[in-house]
């Protein structure tokens, strides 16, 4: 239950993030949650190699254990591309076209 409601508010954080500097909406909104899973998966990496190195003894049956474990990696992925996309998306410059001056023209023209 956990796992559906985290995933609704990121994608829901990276929907209006699009919508505010007029990019694709959902693709970002389902790009927020691929980069979530990435960040977990990649938390899951980090911690077997440690517990081979440093011999943390993780219980790796227990499920829920896991999954707070693996939350901030998620988190923290997600909130890192966000910050750099936002970051980004500031820095451009969004270039508003004045098309009142070409009406009555020749499309031709206008390149």
């Amino acid at each position: 239950m956990l796992g559906i409601i985290l995933i609704i508010f990121i994608g829901k954080y990276f929907y209006e993030l699009a919508q505010d500097y007029y990019k694709h909406r959902w693709l970002y909104a389902i790009l927020g949650i691929v980069v979530y899973y990435a960040g977990t998966g990649v938390g899951g990496v980090v911690l077997g190699v440690m517990n081979e190195l440093f011999g943390l003894n993780i219980n790796w049956d227990n499920t829920l254990l896991m999954t707070f474990i693996a939350l901030p990696f998620g988190i923290g992925a997600s909130g890192l591309f966000y910050f750099l996309l936002r970051r980004n998306w500031k820095k451009a410059k969004i270039e508003i076209k004045d098309e009142i001056q070409d009406i009555g023209r020749n499309p031709e023209e206008n390149i």
